[in-house]
């Protein structure tokens, strides 16, 4: 064996489905592969209220609401924000200072109320589900969501749609909220192996990479590395809220204690104005104060006011939309098995980089070490370059790849390596011998 993976999966693969289901006391629209499953609950907000690889569920659910539905107002007894949990979407920049600012949360429209739900297509790769939300007349908008799953993958796909419902122009960004369960799975406290990764822009606009929005401005949590040009943030179970300009695209949340990640993967575009002059913000929930309008605020220790959560957020460009106007935002969402605590050094459209790839011939072998979490099933295979990046040999490999587990690459490969040899790519291939896309890649030392 070349690549070391276990093949217990938790529950057989079949196609793509889409139907009515239930969870945690809601009526729900299920999406499910055989190797995630998807639970979107229209009735609270529209939310994602739950992602499940395996036996993992991803994110944070609000036990002290479980299962009840808001009430005609949307908010609170008290006005207070219902935060059910899971995922949803907000318009952007956030703000209780001017009237282009997004007052919530609570929300008692797009954040509280029902959204419409509808399966769009229920059999085959996709599968498709949209939400749509009720007109908001104090921000102008309307939001949809087309969420997307397909076979033999951990791939959610999202397309979402803010259109301007008001008799004037308006001006948001279209802001994707997800909240990760931070507890301790294993016991009290939260999971001190709960962290996030997110590319600093080379090019930031910010001295440090990073600007803090909420919290204290040296918050240990936010644990910049510039010699990998990674932002490494480890929940502590401190308040703080940062902003980042990242322009890699990719976000990626890390459960150390069960061994998984989370994914998201957008576009960015340069030369545009982002709402918080961000592309990814991201919360840790806990104890602290922090200032907003003026008012200094704090939030306590006690687990039930204070839930161990952190949210991963991606932010799209400012949008100047006239009345009637739509503008769409894609966003992809992945789950993986990574194996432990391990940190995210790169991503591509097929997984993660968790230890690095290296190449090395040890006489007429090819000698590959590294570790990965896969989005899609498949077999792993290698394609050799020389150094103008043209394919010099290539090799399809025994090993069936799965988000279900871990990919650790520990051995010797048999291919005949040229000389003029020197990169190899470590890629996903699907059962009809496509490639689905490049893992990693390294120069072979000789």
């Amino acid at each position: 064996m070349v690549l070391a993976v276990a093949l217990l999966l938790t529950r057989p693969v079949m196609g793509a489905s889409a139907g009515e289901s239930s969870y945690r006391g809601w009526n729900t629209i299920e999406l499910d592969n055989g190797l995630i499953e998807v639970q979107v609950a229209p009735d609270i907000g529209g939310r994602i209220i739950q992602i499940t690889l395996g036996k993992s569920e991803y994110f944070w659910v609000n036990d002290q609401l479980a299962g009840t539905l808001p009430p005609p107002t949307g908010v609170g007894p008290n006005g207070e924000w219902l935060n059910y949990g899971g995922d949803k979407l907000w318009p952007a920049p956030q703000g209780w200072d001017r009237d282009d600012q997004w007052h919530g949360p609570p929300d008692p429209v797009l954040d509280g109320s029902p959204h419409a739900g509808a399966v769009l297509v229920g059999e085959g790769s996709p599968v498709s589900v949209q939400l749509t939300s009720q007109k908001d007349k104090r921000s102008g908008v309307q939001f949809s969501r087309v969420i997307k799953m397909f076979d033999g993958s951990s791939r959610v796909g999202i397309d979402s749609t803010m259109r301007n419902i008001d008799t004037k122009p308006r001006r948001w960004g279209i802001w994707e909220v997800t909240q990760h369960n931070a507890a301790n799975p294993q016991g009290a406290g939260h999971n001190e192996k709960m962290w996030a990764y997110c590319p600093i822009n080379p090019k930031s606009i910010y001295a440090r990479g990073y600007n803090v929005m909420f919290g204290l401005v040296n918050n240990p949590e936010f644990k910049p590395d510039y010699d990998s040009g990674i932002l490494r943030v480890h929940y502590e179970r401190m308040v703080g809220k940062i902003g980042m300009d990242s322009s890699a695209g990719w976000l990626a949340v890390v459960n150390g204690t069960v061994g998984n990640v989370f994914v998201e993967r957008f576009s960015y575009y340069p030369d545009t104005e982002y709402p918080d002059g961000a592309s990814v913000e991201i919360w840790t929930h806990g104890p602290g104060r922090w200032v907003q309008s003026g008012e200094v605020y704090e939030m306590n220790d006690d687990p039930i006011e204070c839930p161990y959560f952190m949210e991963s957020e991606v932010l799209s460009p400012f949008a100047d939309l006239q009345p009637g106007e739509t503008y769409s935002f894609h966003l992809d969402l992945y789950a993986a098995t990574i194996g432990g605590n391990y940190p995210v050094l790169d991503c591509t459209n097929v997984g993660v980089t968790c230890e690095q790839f290296a190449a090395k011939v040890l006489g007429d072998k090819l000698n590959l070490t590294g570790r990965f979490g896969v989005f899609c099933t498949g077999k792993a295979g290698v394609v050799l370059l020389d150094a103008a990046g043209s394919e010099v040999a290539n090799a399809e490999l025994d090993t069936v790849l799965t988000p279900a587990q871990p990919c650790v690459v520990s051995s010797d490969v048999e291919v005949n390596v040229p000389a003029e040899a020197a990169t190899v790519c470590l890629v996903v291939i699907d059962a009809t011998g496509k490639q689905l896309g490049e893992l990693a890649r390294a120069q072979i030392k000789r």
